[in-house]
C-alpha cells in the first residue's frame, strides 16, 4: 500500500508573496521528479493558518518557528540566515560580511558549492533542523534615507536602521553610522516616527512594506547578502527513504536557484518603479565603494576568531 509523506510548511515572515512563491516553487520541482511510488503533499500554511488548523487557534509568531521544527511540529520553512546564526551555527554570520560577494555568480558559487553544503550541514550537529539550499527573499542590501544624499559618506553620524546581527552593526559603525537595529516590517512606521531618517533594506521588500512611502533616494550599495534558507525537521528527514530524501533535496535546489532568480527580477521592477515615482537611485563610484571597503576591514579583524579557520577565504576565492 502506498504511502503519502506529509510535509506542512509554514510560511513565518513578511512579504508574504515571497516566501509563500518560493514555497510553491519547491512544491512544483517536487511534482516534477517524484516517481509513480513517491507520494509527498506540502501543505503551505502562514502562521495563523498553521495556529487555527493545527494549534488550537493559540496564536504562534515568526520567533516561533524553529521552536515548532524543533518540536517536529512542522516539516519544512525558509530562515533567515541570521537567524540560523543566533540560535545555531556562527559560520553562517560570515555570509553577512561586508562587501563579501562580488555578484550574483559569485554567490552562487558559494552557496551551492562546498561552502554552502557544509554550512547546511552544521546546522544538523546541533539541532533538529537541516538546511537543504539559500534563498534570497531579499538578495543584495541598499540603503535607502527619506533625503536626498549623494554618497555613503553623507550618513555619516546618521541614525540608520541596522539588521540586528553583530555583523551588520559593526560594519554600521565601521562606516560611522549610528545603528538603529529594528524589524523590517517596522522600517516604514519607525522612519514615519522619526527614529531613524534612512535604513538598510533590499529592493524586494520596498514596495510590499510600503518601504516606498519614505524613500527619496537608494544608495544601491550591495554591501551585504540578505539570504535566507530552506529547511527541514531533521529527525523527519530521517524518517524518510533514501529515494524521497533524495527528491527532495533536489527539488530544493532548484527552487533555490529559481527563487533567487525571481529576487533578481523583482528587485529590477522595484528600482523602476522608484525611478517612475521620483526616487533617485545611487550606485557607488568606484572611488566611494573602494573607500567603504576600507573602511569595513576593520569587521574583518574584529570577527576574524568568531568562524571557523579558512572559512572567509574560501568564500573570498570560490
Amino acid at each position: 500500500m502506498k504511502q503519502t509523506t506529509k510535509i506542512r510548511w509554514v510560511i513565518a515572515h513578511e512579504p508574504l508573496n515571497l516566501f509563500t512563491r518560493a514555497a510553491k516553487d519547491f512544491q512544483d520541482h517536487l511534482n516534477a521528479v517524484l516517481t509513480a511510488d513517491q507520494q509527498v503533499e506540502v501543505e503551505i500554511m502562514t502562521l495563523t493558518e498553521y495556529s487555527q488548523r493545527y494549534n488550537n487557534g493559540i496564536v504562534v509568531t515568526k520567533h516561533d518557528l524553529l521552536d515548532l521544527m524543533e518540536d517536529g511540529k512542522i516539516e519544512m520553512s525558509q530562515m533567515y540566515t541570521t537567524w540560523l546564526a543566533e540560535h545555531y551555527e556562527n559560520d553562517f554570520l560570515a555570509l553577512d560580511l561586508p562587501f563579501l560577494f562580488t555578484d550574483h555568480d559569485h554567490a552562487t558559487r558559494v552557496l551551492e558549492g562546498e561552502v554552502g553544503e557544509t554550512l547546511l550541514a552544521k546546522l544538523t550537529d546541533k539541532s533538529n533542523v537541516r538546511g537543504l539550499s539559500f534563498t534570497y527573499s531579499g538578495g543584495f542590501r541598499q540603503m535607502i534615507s527619506n533625503k536626498e544624499v549623494s554618497t555613503l559618506a553623507d550618513l555619516v553620524g546618521t541614525k540608520q536602521r541596522s539588521n540586528r546581527n553583530p555583523v551588520a552593526q559593526a560594519t554600521f559603525k565601521a562606516l560611522g553610522l549610528d545603528a538603529v537595529p529594528s524589524e523590517l516590517e517596522e522600517i516604514r512606521d519607525n522612519m514615519l516616527a522619526g527614529m531613524f531618517e534612512g535604513a538598510e533594506t533590499n529592493y524586494p521588500r520596498i514596495y510590499p512594506l510600503g518601504q516606498n512611502e519614505v524613500t527619496k533616494t537608494v544608495l544601491d550599495t550591495e554591501h551585504s547578502l540578505f539570504l535566507t534558507t530552506m529547511i527541514i525537521g531533521d529527525r523527519f528527514w530521517e524518517s524518510l527513504g533514501a529515494n524521497v530524501q533524495a527528491v527532495i533535496k533536489t527539488a530544493a535546489i532548484e527552487a533555490g536557484r529559481e527563487e533567487r532568480a525571481e529576487t533578481i527580477r523583482d528587485g529590477e521592477v522595484a528600482k523602476q518603479k522608484l525611478v517612475a515615482q521620483g526616487a533617485t537611485i545611487k550606485t557607488l563610484s568606484a572611488e566611494e565603494k573602494a573607500w567603504a571597503i576600507e573602511q569595513t576591514a576593520v569587521v574583518y579583524d574584529q570577527f576574524r576568531d568568531t568562524f571557523t579557520a579558512g572559512l572567509v577565504d574560501k568564500i573570498k576565492k570560490s
